[in-house]
Formats: C-alpha cells, structure tokens, sequence
C-alpha cells in the first residue's frame, strides 16, 4: 500500500510515544538491529521507514482519558488505520450516482483488520495518530469515525502522490480540519436550485421541440453550470480580467446559454430552419459567403462581459472548439498565457497569474485517451508555458460515445493520467449538489494558493445516447435501465428543500411551469420571425493580394541596431567559438558585405520590437537554432548565466519572448495558436525542429490554423517556421509537408512562402509583424532553409534591407537578359532554386539565354499578376517548366499545375520536372540522393529534356 507519511510526519513520528512505551520501543529496537524478522511486521515496517527512535528521552505530555498507558501495538496499528482511510478512503466513496460501489476490498477501513477494538481505540489519544486532531475530537475512535465520514462520502480524494511537504498538508489541513463544505443559506439553496430548474428545464425544452436533433445535452451532470457559476463568481469577487474555458460538445449549449449569457433565441435560430438567410450561421439557417463557411451550434464559442463590484468588468470566454476532443486545451492555455502576459517593456513579459485563469472540461474517455491531454498537463508548470494553474473538471458519465470504461482505459479513474504531473484530483458525486459547489470552490482556492493545476473529477452520468438519436440500450442496456429509472438532480434537490420547508410543491411547480413558459414563448417568436436577433461578427473575404507595406528599415537605424545586438556585459563570460562567429557580424552591414540568414532574422526581430510589436517565439532547440545559427540566447560558460541581447538595445519598446518548448508538436503548436488569437498586437512564431515532424500537429493546422477564420471568424497571425529542403537526410529530414499547406489554401485563409535570401525573409518577417493588427491580418507558412542558413548565395547586401520590401516573385539575375530568346521559363521555390543558381555558373551564355529562371518566393496567394508579367516578356516562348526536388505527388507540383492552368497561357506547354511519385518523401541513401538532384539541374536547363508536359 502507498505511503501517505508526509516530511513533517516523519520528523515527529517518535514524538508520539513517551513514557513505558518509548522504553518498550527502544527494546523492540535492539531486537529489530538483531533480527528485524522477529517482530511485529507493523512495527517492522515503522523502523525501516523512519530508522530508530530517538536516543534522547523526548515525552510529550498526553492527558489520557482514563489513565492508562494505550499499547504501543495499537498506536502503530491506529496510525496504519488512519494513514489507510487517508490513502485509499477514495476505493469505499460514495461517488457514483448510479450505484454503490460493490467492486472494491473495503476491509482497510475495518478496525478488526488491524487487530483493534473499539476499546483500543477509545484509549489512545487522537492526537497520537492524528497530529492535527480539532480539539472536540478527544480518541481514536472519534478520529476514526470523523476521517471515515470524511474520505468516503460523496467526494472521494487522492492527494498522495503530491510530494511538495507544505502543499501536502494545506491539502490535508483544508479536508480534515477546516471541512470543504460550507453550509449554504436559504437563499443560496433557492438559487442553487433555480439555477438546476433552468438547467434541466432548458434541455427538456430542445428535446421536447427539435425531436431527433443533436444537442449533446447535459443532463446527468447538470451540476456543472452552477459550478461553472461559482467560479465566475470567485473571479468577479477577486477582480480578476479573464477566465478562459475551454470544452468538448456535452452540455455546450446549456453552458453557452446559462454561463455566457447567449440568448435563448440566438439558441433556438440555430436549430430552427428559421427564413431569415441573415440569422447566425447554423445547419441549414445560413447562406455561405465567400470566407465564411460557420460550424455547427454545438462547436461555437462566446465571450461575456461581466461587471462585479467596484465597476470591474471580467471577461468570461468559450472558445470555439472542433469535434478533435481535447485539442482546444492547449489554445485555451495559450490565449490564457497571453491574457496574464503585459507585453510592452522590453524583456519578457510580466506575468500576472492573478489577471486571467483557465477552466478545461474534458470527458471520461478522452481525458485518459487523447495523446494531446499528457502534452497539455506537460506545459503547466514550464517557463514558457505556465499559466498559474488550470482549473480542470472532468464531465465523466462513465463510459465514452458506446464504449464502457473497462475498454477505454486501463487505469482505474478516468483522472489517473494527473497523478504523473502530482496534480490533486477530487472526485465528487453530480448528484450532491451543495458538495460539488464546496469542491469547486476548494479547487479554486487550491489554484489560488499554490498556482498549479487541479482535477476534480465530476462523476455522473448520460440520459441519453452519445447523441441524441442513438439509443444506448442497445450497447449499455443494464446501465441505461438504471439511468431511466434514475431521477434528476433537479428533482432530487428540489424533494430535498421541500423536505427542509424551503419550498413548496406548488411553488416547485410554479416555477418549471414559469420557465417552460418563457421558452416557449421566445421560440413562437422565433417562428414567426418576430425578434430581431442578435448578430455574431463575421470577417469578410480576403483579397488575393497582400497589403504593400513599407517594410525597409533606414540603414543608420540597423547599423546601431547591430552594434548594440552584439554588445553585452564584460561580466558575461560567451563561450569563445560562439564569440568569433557573432562578432563577424559587427561588419556585415558594411557596404559590400553581405547579411547572413540568422543576423537578417536578428535585424528583423530588432526592428519589429523597436516599432512597439511584441515577438514570441517558441520551438524545439528555438534559443540556439536547430542548425546551430540563431544564438538569440546568450550563456555565461562559467556560471550559466542568460543574456539576451534583444532585451537589451536601446530602442527595444516591447517584450521579445524566446523559449525552447518541450518535445511536443501538437501541444505547444495548439498553445502558439491560442495566444496568437489572443494577443493579436504580437508577432507569434513556431519553429519545428525539422519540418517533417510539423504532422503531429495535423489536428492543430486542419481544425484550427486553417480553418478557424472561416468557421468561427477567429483571426490569427501565427507565423509557423518548418525547416525544408532536400540535402540527403533521409525522408525524415527533408520536408515540411508543403503539399499539405497548398492543399488546405483558399479563401486567403493563410499566406505560404519559400523564400531563398535573408533579406526576403527580413521583410516578410517584417510585413507580417505589421499586419497582426490589421484586417488582412493570417497566418504565416515559411518553409525555412537548412544548409542554406549559411550558403552564401542565400545571404544579402544591406541595401536589400534599407530599400525594398518583400518581393512574392524573385528573377534569376543572369538570366532574361535577352528576352527575345528564351525558349523556356523555369519556375521553382526555395532551395532547388538556389541549386540551380549554382547549375547555371557551368553554362555557356548561349545555354542560359534560352532559359529565365524565377522564384516563386509566395506560393499562397498565388501571384499570378507577376507571372502573367513574366510571360508576357517574352514573345518566343514554348514553355513554362516548374521544378522542384519533392516527388510529383508532393510539393508544390500540383497546386502550381492547377493555377498555371487558370492563367490565360493556352499556347504554352506547362511541364514538370522533378522526382517522380513516391509514397516516402526522399530516399534514405545519400549517394542516390545526388544523382537524383543532379538529374533534376540538369533536365531543367537542358531544352532537349522537355519535361513531363500536362
């Protein structure tokens, strides 16, 4: 059995025996050092965890209630008995609504089990095996009785896998001592019931009027609205700005009207086929407008504002959420992060834990089954991810969508996978209303006090199906048949104020008819179209073109920029190798010389913080760089001490935040996302460690990134950096996935590049940071270089900075020279460009005259304006080749081809060049890689290869 002895426990363990029974204990020790398997096993145990009594004569003085030394033996077996309630009192608790628990060995909670009598116990002094014992509990019996009725009613706790001594026992103190329940007053008990009626009657009322429709209603733990009432409350009480939720579908729409204030009405549009085509979007109620395409009522999200005392205005906000369970709590954490964060001094931000909180509901079968959950709960207590703890409720109805919990899990609770990251977990009974509002608010407190995260896991149960057309007696007929018979909460709590005189039947009545009066009459409304709804903001399309914003910097400005990026404390002792490499840059911006990829990002960042634009960027090994090239955060090699020279420079004017993340894709990307939506003053960027692994975020980008405009009018400008290039890596290492981005391009939802000079990727850092706050604002695709970080055809003269902006086409310089000539025209997009940049330097000048190269540094949205000018230029013309280094089903092949083909180039061949179709990205073997690289330089340059024309 596990161990519950906290550290101050164990220091104070020996200070409980005094008298004949501390010598008898020092008797049984000497026998013990001789031969510990000669005595009692309880005692044995006590050794071996707590080592010898001590040698000096410590007493403590105990007032016995008959004057009888209590046995030693007992003592040990009375501190057994209590540790064992404490530890295990959560198997015998009263948490199921449905039933009593049957499946477990209860025999640690019989004193017989440990050799007592209620006798032995009435003789011991409580505090002897109850050091905190309240005054009015005088034996062990007492002590007994009292943490038995504790730790087996209907709210079960586990805190014994938390190690942290003071935290362990505040949790104790609160449970034992002080007691979790307050007694609610009359008037407390008539709202806690009204608010139940609303509940229930609200679901009654959508089941009853849109019959066969989906809802994924609430009903079996409908307790969760006054929880969720509760803890607003707390925040209002302590001024707090925000609280983020986040949830699946279950009860989304009863939380929707009664948490977050959305009408009826607006509700009841959404399931009517309502004529008006100008209502909110729903299935059905909605014409689709370019850039809006909506989601389904159940999926929506809200914010409400809320005033409390003293004018504060608190925040209450749902986030949109898709029906990929789970994924939505890591953007709440990242829009609650960004929420706490005050962003416009220099430096990292300051964090406020007190000015916003998160509220994560999660199921019983996702909960334990959803990946996404661990890399969540993973981020709770990291620098960079921190939110000063999540309030997390686990709606648990006992089994997930037909499947029961035994096929589900293999853990006993659904809330198991929290014991890892020693976060305490409360179970408490739906059906107990009163102690269900006591265990939210102690969870509050908890979150308060210690600023970690806390379970409280919600146990009850579904009335109906996993939706509301299923029938759940076909997979679960003996559970449904006890749910059918199982009254409601609603109406278990309104027998139990009648029962107090708190109410009257007829008044109970008066009441549910009232409100089913109400409903109803808003709903005749909505059918005769005699209510002028409430409209939610909808964006509008995107034009294809990207706002032309000035993005150069003067050159003066970046020289002194660059000077003070690379000063730092004479106290910082910088590792030599890396002091030799940053100083070369102290010239780079000399005329003549030549901006690396790394410095321009520097320079780019610099600037973008000088104009008052906050930069977060987060990644696998993001402080150095993968590839070993940013260096943004610099470490003393004697004392490990940080400096970062952004933080630092004189014009800095917001704060630039830098974290290397955890081994997470999914989790982290999920989190950037969040906080990109709700900072949308910041530039937020993502690196992956290599781009290939950016598809264990796919949830992530489709549900999310992709599509959050066009469902829920979420903007974002989140800037996702993927390492990309073909180098001989193998099919790991090789490639961000373009194709997939391409594919999942339209309406403007995001902008897609592959830029090939630093000074391209300067201004298009640029230009994003300057949209963030705009309309226009999307987010940001880069396929980003690997070798090409230091390639000197790569880097850039400082005048590309100080003039210019961001070109979404590029022209091969040495060729087009003479354009009556050109016979071909090769379009490509990153590195296979620089590739054949090199290729060309072999060729004679006659070769390169019949041949134009172009980069196509965007690729979403497609210019086509450019590459009509392009074509025009040149009047002998045969073809138009697009290369590229992916197989032909990847990359950008397929898009290109679709959009060449819209393009009004009827006379001209449209061919590919490239590798042919594979089902793995790039080959394992380095030698086949160059011969295949080679092959495509040279069939692209070579007009006697025409490629594979469509």
């Amino acid at each position: 059995m596990q161990n519950r002895m906290n550290v101050h426990e164990s220091n104070t363990i020996w200070a409980r025996f005094s008298g004949p029974n501390l010598g008898y204990l020092y008797d049984i020790y000497e026998k013990y050092n001789e031969n510990p398997e000669s005595i009692d096993s309880s005692i044995k145990a006590l050794f071996d965890e707590f080592g010898p009594p001590p040698v000096s004569d410590q007493k403590i003085q105990i007032s016995l209630n008959n004057g009888v030394q209590p046995n030693l033996k007992n003592i040990i077996s009375g501190l057994k008995l209590i540790q064992n309630i404490r530890t295990f009192g959560h198997l015998a608790a009263n948490i199921n609504p449905l039933v009593e628990r049957s499946d477990v060995d209860t025999r640690f909670l019989e004193i017989e089990t440990y050799n007592l009598t209620k006798e032995d116990l009435l003789q011991i002094p409580a505090k002897l095996i109850w050091e905190d014992a309240p005054s009015e509990i005088q034996n062990g019996w007492e002590a007994y009785q009292y943490l038995k009725n504790v730790y087996t009613n209907t709210i079960a706790f586990e805190f014994g896998h938390i190690h942290h001594e003071e935290e362990q026992k505040w949790l104790d103190q609160h449970v034992e001592q002080f007691g979790l329940a307050k007694p609610l007053t009359s008037r407390e008990r008539l709202e806690l019931l009204e608010r139940l009626l609303q509940v229930d009657g609200f679901e009654k009322f959508l089941h009853k009027t849109f019959v066969g429709q989906k809802r994924f209603s609430i009903e079996g733990l409908d307790i969760l609205v006054p929880m969720l009432d509760k803890i607003v409350q707390s925040g209002i009480e302590d001024k707090v700005e925000n609280i983020m939720m986040g949830m699946a579908h279950r009860g989304r729409l009863n939380v929707l009207a009664h948490v977050l204030g959305k009408p009826y009405e607006l509700i009841f549009s959404e399931f009517h086929q309502a004529p008006n085509k100008e209502l909110v979007p729903s299935e059905g109620s909605r014409g689709i407008n370019d850039g809006w395409s909506g989601d389904v009522k159940y999926h929506l999200g809200a914010e409400r504002e809320i005033k409390g005392i003293e004018e504060h205005t608190i925040r209450v906000n749902l986030a949109n959420n898709p029906s990929h369970l789970e994924f939505v709590g890591s953007v709440v954490l990242g829009m609650t992060r960004a929420s706490q964060d005050k962003s416009h001094e220099a430096g990292y931000p300051k964090q406020d834990f007190k000015a916003s909180f998160s509220v994560l509901m999660h199921g019983d079968a996702a909960f334990p089954g959803e990946g996404i959950v661990a890399e969540t709960l993973n981020l709770s207590k990291l620098k960079g991810y921190k939110t000063g703890g999540t309030i997390h409720i686990i709606s648990n109805n006992l089994l997930g969508f037909t499947t029961d919990k035994e096929d589900s899990r293999s853990t006993r609770y659904a809330s198991d996978l929290a014991k890892g990251f020693e976060i305490p977990i409360i179970h408490v009974n739906a059906d107990d209303p009163e102690n269900c509002l006591a265990v939210i608010d102690f969870a509050y407190q908890y979150r308060n006090k210690f600023h970690k995260d806390i379970v409280v896991d919600l146990v009850g149960y579904r009335r109906f199906g996993h939706n509301e057309m299923d029938d759940p007696q076909v997979t679960q007929p003996f559970l449904y048949k006890m749910i059918d018979n199982h009254p409601r909460v609603a109406e278990l709590y309104a027998n139990e104020l009648i029962l107090k005189n708190l109410i009257t039947k007829n008044e109970l009545d008066k009441k549910i008819k009232d409100f089913t009066d109400l409903l109803q009459s808003t709903f005749d409304k909505i059918r005769s179209n005699e209510v002028e709804l409430q409209k939610l903001p909808v964006f509008g399309p995107i034009g294809d073109i990207v706002p032309e914003l000035d993005t150069s910097v003067p050159y003066n400005r970046l020289e002194k920029i660059n000077m003070e990026l690379l000063k730092w404390p004479e106290t910082l002792n910088v590792n030599p190798k890396l002091e030799r490499i940053l100083k070369r840059r102290q010239n780079a911006i000399d005329e003549g010389n030549s901006i690396d990829w790394a410095l321009a990002e520097s320079l780019a960042f610099a600037t973008i913080l000088a104009d008052g634009i906050p930069v977060r960027l987060t990644g696998q090994d993001s402080e150095r760089g993968t590839f070993a090239h940013r260096h943004l955060v610099l470490h003393d090699y004697l004392t490990n001490e940080r400096y970062v020279p952004l933080h630092n420079f004189s014009e800095a004017s917001a704060t630039f935040s830098i974290y290397n993340s955890p081994l997470s894709e999914a989790g982290v990307l999920g989190y950037e996302y969040g906080y990109s939506v709700q900072k949308q003053e910041s530039l937020v960027l993502w690196e992956a460690q290599f781009g290939d692994f950016v598809n264990a975020a796919q949830v992530i980008i489709d549900q999310f990134i992709s599509a959050g405009r066009a469902k829920w009018s979420q903007k974002s400008s989140l800037v996702m950096l993927l390492p990309h290039g073909y180098e001989g890596q193998g099919p790991e290492h090789s490639s961000g996935r373009v194709e997939r981005f391409l594919t999942l391009a339209a309406e403007n939802n995001w902008i897609i590049a592959n830029v090939t000079s630093a000074a391209q990727y300067f201004h298009i850092l640029r230009r994003q940071a300057l949209l963030t706050n705009k309309d226009e604002a999307r987010p940001l695709i880069i396929m980003t270089p690997k070798s090409l970080l230091r390639h000197p055809k790569t880097g850039s003269k400082p005048i590309e900075l100080t003039l210019g902006g961001f070109k979404p086409l590029v022209e091969q310089s040495e060729t087009g020279r003479s354009p009556e000539k050109i016979k071909r025209l090769v379009l490509c997009s990153g590195k296979v460009a620089i590739d054949l940049a090199s290729k060309i330097e072999e060729m004679n000048e006659e070769e390169i005259n019949k041949v134009h190269i172009v980069r196509l540094e965007q690729l979403y949205p497609f210019p086509k304006k450019e590459i009509m000018d392009q074509v025009n230029r040149f009047t002998n013309l045969n073809e138009i080749i697009w290369v590229q280094e992916e197989p032909k089903n990847m990359g950008p092949w397929r898009f290109i081809q679709s959009n060449l083909i819209d393009l009004d180039i009827k006379n001209l061949n449209i061919g590919y060049i490239g590798r042919p179709l594979r089902s793995s990205p790039a080959t394992g073997e380095p030698h086949i890689h160059k011969q295949e690289q080679a092959g495509i330089m040279q069939d692209a340059l070579d007009l006697r290869k025409g490629g594979d024309h469509q």
